[in-house]
C-alpha cells in the first residue's frame, strides 16, 4: 500500500475486538534478543516532497540512450495500453485461480493467451506459463525424457542424453542442467561449424550415442537462422523428439517450431518477455511452453479449458493438472507451483493490440533496423561481421580487439553498444553481439556508428 491507513483509533478498536493487550502482545514469540528500539544506522525521516525528489534524481542516473543488446531480453516498444490494463486492480491483485466460478475473468484471460501462443508456435496445447525461457526449457527436457521412455529404441544410456544442437542460450542451457541434473539427464553440445548445428557432428551421434531428444534454438543465441528442417527430420528419423527454444517476434516471419520439418517439433519453449514486458534491469518475465495434443498429459502446470455450465452458458476452469500440491506430489509433472499471471496478462494484451499483421510488421521493422546497423558497423574501419548466412534482429560483429574495453567505453558514452562474448565463447573475444529492434532510429544508429568510431579510432 502507497501508505499504512490505520489510526491509533483503529489500532485501538482491532486489539479490543480480538482481545490482545497491545500490538507487542501479537509479536511475543518473537526473542526479545531479536528486537532493538536503537536505529542508528538509520537517517532521520522525510517529508514525501523530498523523498520524491530524491528518488526522481536517482532514477535519472540509471537514464541511458539508445540500447543495442538484446541476448534474451529486447527493448521493444510496448503500447500504452498494455500496461494501462493489466494494472487494473483486477488483474494486478488477482490471486490464483482455483475457486472457478469466482476467477472467470483470469481463466478466460489464460484461456486467450493458451489460444494465441499455440496459434503463434502451430503446436496444439499451451499451458499457462512457466517462470521464464530457462525454465521453460528445463521443463521441455523433462518432458521429453518423460515421453519418449517407451519408445522400442530406447536404452537406459539414451534415456539421459538430450543433444543441443548449435548455439542455444547458455543461460537456458545452464538453467535446463540445473534443473534436471538430480534426475541424471546429460545435455550433450553437437559442436558447432559457422556459429550454427554441425549437421555432419549431429549425423554422427548413432547407436548409443543417439539422444532420446534434440534442442534447437531458432533464432539461435548469435541471432544465426539454424537449419531447423533438417534437424527436425534427423531427430524424428532416429527416434528423438525435438525440443523448439524459440523468440516470440521472430515467429512474425520465420516458420513456426510446430511445421518444421515433416513432423514438426514435438515441444516449443522460450521467454515472453518481447510480448510487451519491460526490460526491467532483466527480469521478471514468463516463460511459454506448448506440445502436441499426444504429449498434453505431460505437460507441467495449469492448463485452462473451455466448457459449459449446465445452462450451456461457455465457461472455463483449470483441468489436467498433476501438481505437487494438488496432493499427487510422487506424480507431479513439475516443482513449479505457479505460472506468471500478471506477465501473461500483458503479454496477452499485446498480442490483441498487435495482431497478426501487427506482429509482422514488428519483425520485419526488427529485421531491417539490424540489417542497417550492422552496415552502419561494419563501415567502420577494422570492424566486420563475424559470421554469414541469414540472421533475425541479432548479428554478431568483430570489433578487432577485446570486446569487453569497447562495450564499456561505448556505455561511457551513452550507448548499450551489445554483448561481449569472450565470457562465453573465448574465441569470441573480439566479438559482440548486437540487437536492433523497431525502436531504434535512424539516428541513434549513426550515433552508434560515429561513438565505435570514436572508441576504435580517437
Amino acid at each position: 500500500m502507497p501508505f499504512i491507513p490505520h489510526t491509533d483509533d483503529d489500532v485501538r478498536a482491532m486489539l479490543k475486538h480480538i482481545g490482545a493487550p497491545s500490538i507487542d502482545a501479537l509479536f511475543d514469540e518473537i526473542e526479545p534478543a531479536l528486537k532493538t528500539a536503537h536505529f542508528d544506522g538509520i537517517d532521520e525521516g522525510v517529508d514525501e516532497m523530498t523523498m520524491v525528489a530524491e528518488m526522481a534524481e536517482r532514477a535519472r542516473r540509471d537514464e541511458t540512450g539508445p540500447c543495442f543488446t538484446g541476448a534474451g531480453c529486447y527493448d521493444h516498444h510496448i503500447p500504452a495500453a498494455v500496461w494501462d490494463i493489466a494494472a487494473r486492480g483486477e488483474f494486478m491483485t488477482a490471486y490464483t485461480p482455483y475457486q472457478a466460478e469466482a476467477s472467470q475473468g483470469t481463466l478466460q484471460l489464460i484461456y486467450e493467451y493458451q489460444t494465441m501462443i499455440t496459434a503463434l508456435t502451430a503446436m496444439d496445447v499451451s499451458n499457462a506459463s512457466v517462470y521464464d525461457g530457462g525454465s521453460a526449457l528445463g521443463e521441455a527436457v523433462l518432458m521429453a525424457v518423460r515421453a519418449n521412455r517407451a519408445h522400442p529404441s530406447n536404452k537406459t544410456g539414451r534415456l539421459r542424453r538430450v543433444a543441443v544442437a548449435g548455439t542455444c542460450h547458455p543461460h537456458y542451457v545452464d538453467a535446463a542442467a540445473n534443473i534436471t541434473r538430480n534426475q541424471g539427464i546429460d545435455l550433450v553440445s553437437t559442436g558447432t561449424k559457422d556459429g550454427r548445428v554441425d549437421l555432419d557432428a549431429l549425423a554422427g551421434m548413432t547407436g548409443e550415442r543417439l539422444p532420446v531428444a534434440v534442442i534447437v534454438q531458432q533464432p539461435n543465441f548469435l541471432g544465426l537462422i539454424e537449419p531447423a528442417d533438417e534437424v527436425a527430420d534427423w531427430a524424428a528419423a532416429n527416434g528423438a523428439l525435438v525440443i523448439a527454444v524459440v523468440n516470440p517476434t521472430s515467429l512474425g516471419l520465420l516458420k513456426p517450431p510446430g511445421e518444421w520439418g515433416e513432423n514438426g517439433a514435438d515441444i516449443a519453449c522460450g521467454d515472453g518477455q518481447p510480448l510487451g514486458i519491460p526490460m526491467a534491469s532483466g527480469g521478471p518475465s514468463f516463460g511459454f511452453l506448448c506440445t502436441r495434443q499426444r504429449l498434453v498429459r505431460q505437460l507441467p502446470g495449469r492448463l485452462v479449458g473451455r466448457t459449459v455450465d449446465r445452462h450451456h452458458q461457455p465457461g472455463f476452469t483449470l483441468t489436467l493438472q498433476a501438481r505437487e500440491q494438488h496432493i499427487r506430489r510422487g506424480k507431479a509433472r513439475s516443482n513449479i507451483c505457479t505460472n506468471q499471471g500478471l506477465l501473461v496478462t500483458a503479454a496477452t494484451i499485446y498480442l490483441a493490440i498487435v495482431g497478426a499483421t501487427g506482429l509482422s510488421r514488428v519483425a520485419s521493422r526488427c529485421h531491417e533496423r539490424t540489417r542497417e546497423a550492422v552496415r552502419t558497423l561494419t563501415a567502420v574501419d577494422g570492424v566486420r561481421s563475424r559470421f554469414t548466412g541469414g540472421f533475425f534482429h541479432e548479428h554478431v560483429v568483430d570489433v578487432g580487439q577485446p570486446a569487453q574495453g569497447v562495450a564499456d567505453a561505448v556505455a561511457e558514452r551513452g550507448i548499450i553498444g551489445g554483448l561481449p562474448l569472450g565470457s562465453y565463447f573465448p574465441d569470441l573475444e573480439n566479438c559482440l553481439l548486437v540487437c536492433a529492434t523497431e525502436k531504434r532510429t535512424d539516428a541513434d544508429i549513426a550515433r552508434f556508428g560515429d561513438t565505435l568510431q570514436q572508441v576504435l579510432h580517437g
